[in-house]
């Protein structure tokens, strides 16, 4: 099974600190300044839904956002493109889009430090459903991949993956809990070695 449209989470860890309106002009920022690898367009905020998708930087090859879906405030990057190469170097493409972007908006000076990765839980979703249906199946087929992904993340530490297989209109994915507490800078250095 070839992985393509790849969503990494990182979970923040204090979510009532966090000002999703700050994140508009920060957003608008990445834009004039290019500071993605992908081409940046335009800036949609969607605060006004409740557990939903936040405040959106929308790109051509992936979108970034701040998003509440399912209530869980997150930095979350959405691959749209197709990328070349293997599902482990798809996977660590996103995972290091979406740290980097993490570790961006921890540094930002406008958020105050409030917008922080809690260190231990990723989650990681597939959004299509053609290519990955959210069944048992698909997760026979790619919890290998998951588990040999987040072994090298995670380096080495304890770590549980959950699956949610119940619901075929959900999007099929994971969520990684971590025994230990990483760094953004950590999980970029292990994606590295």
């Amino acid at each position: 099974m070839e992985l393509q449209h790849i969503n990494v989470k990182l979970i923040v860890s204090d979510p009532a600190a966090v000002d999703l309106e700050r994140l508009v002009p920060i957003f608008h920022g990445w834009i004039q300044e290019q500071s993605r690898e992908e081409l940046l367009l335009d800036v949609a905020d969607y605060r006004h839904v409740p557990g939903g998708p936040g405040v959106i930087l929308i790109g051509h090859e992936a979108n970034y956002s701040v998003d509440d879906t399912n209530h869980r405030l997150g930095v979350r990057y959405n691959r749209k493109a197709a990328v070349a190469g293997t599902n482990q170097g798809r996977l660590a493409q996103a995972a290091r889009a979406a740290l980097a972007a993490c570790q961006a908006l921890e540094t930002d000076p406008s958020l105050d430090g409030k917008l922080r990765f809690n260190g231990q839980e990723i989650e990681i979703s597939m959004n299509d459903r053609l290519i990955a249906p959210n069944n048992a199946a698909t997760r026979q087929a790619l919890e290998p991949e998951f588990s040999a992904f987040f072994r090298k993340l995670f380096a080495g530490s304890v770590h549980g993956l959950a699956f949610d297989n119940g619901d075929a209109r959900r999007l099929f994915g994971v969520l990684a809990r971590s025994s230990r507490i990483f760094t953004t800078g950590e999980l970029l250095k292990n994606l590295n070695a």
